[in-house]
């Protein structure tokens, strides 16, 4: 397609090839089309910008006309967790991410090679939101290592209350592959989180894979906070779940305070 310009009066706007085309504030345009049809339009000069910028859009590839200025592989995983919130793990479809994120079909396989890969991604993030709205609630609570542990229990219920799609692709489902390094690191990183919260408790400096005791120490703060967790995400609890949030938390650090050894 070719444009020909005639301007009233002078002006200049660059092209989509970088040429500088002389133009008005209302020019005539002649369009002519791959078969020589011409038509012939009178436009404001703001109105052949407006076209003229649509075309040099639609002249992009999808992938980069939606995110050309951000960050794709970010952009995907949004759409991922959108996704996953309205039709679960088992209705997630690469097809459907790309949908909501106006990408190519083809943009979230480059980026995460399969559903799996995007999944296990997703998990990893999930992680590390997981692990700082734990350290949301330290950060208000006493400085004391009891109060210290329970709010990092409350935090981890809270965490689950407010993303419970992502809190079950972490904790309950086999797609997120947890031999992949990322994912891996950043899931032995809150494990850890827990470990030295419950040291600052016991005074054990023991490893919790060598140390009985200190593993049990673990596993019963764990064992209390992911089960209060999975009541009130299953809608269980409601006596508990149905408080206001700062009356409910107050009652979270309290029941979580009692199983602290």
């Amino acid at each position: 397609m070719v444009f020909l310009v005639q301007g009233l009066s002078p002006c200049s706007i660059k092209s989509i090839d970088g040429r500088v085309i002389q133009l008005s504030k209302l020019c005539i345009v002649k369009i002519m089309s791959s078969n020589l049809t011409v038509s012939t339009l009178i436009l404001t000069l703001s109105e052949f910008r407006g076209i003229m910028k649509r075309m040099k859009t639609q002249n992009l590839p999808a992938d980069h006309r939606a995110y050309h200025h951000g960050n794709l592989s970010l952009a995907l995983l949004d759409a991922a967790e959108d996704e996953l919130n309205e039709f679960g793990i088992e209705g997630f479809s690469l097809r459907g991410v790309a949908k909501r994120a106006g990408v190519s079909h083809a943009a979230p396989a480059h980026h995460f090679g399969d559903a799996n890969g995007l999944l296990t991604a997703l998990a990893a993030r999930g992680f590390e939101q997981f692990i700082q709205r734990q350290r949301d609630f330290r950060l208000r609570a006493p400085t004391d290592a009891r109060a210290q542990l329970a709010a990092s229990g409350v935090g981890y219920v809270v965490f689950a209350l407010e993303k419970p799609a992502i809190f079950r692709l972490m904790f309950s489902s086999d797609r997120p592959d947890f031999d992949d390094p990322d994912l891996q690191k950043i899931a032995e990183s809150a494990f850890e989180e827990l470990v030295e919260h419950v040291r600052g408790v016991t005074e054990d400096q023991g490893s919790p894979k060598k140390d009985g005791a200190m593993m049990l120490d673990v596993a019963a703060a764990w064992a209390v906070a992911h089960g209060l967790a999975d009541l009130l995400v299953a809608g269980r609890l409601n006596t508990l779940g149905s408080l206001a949030p700062r009356t409910r938390d107050r009652r979270l650090a309290a029941i979580i305070a009692r199983a602290i050894p």
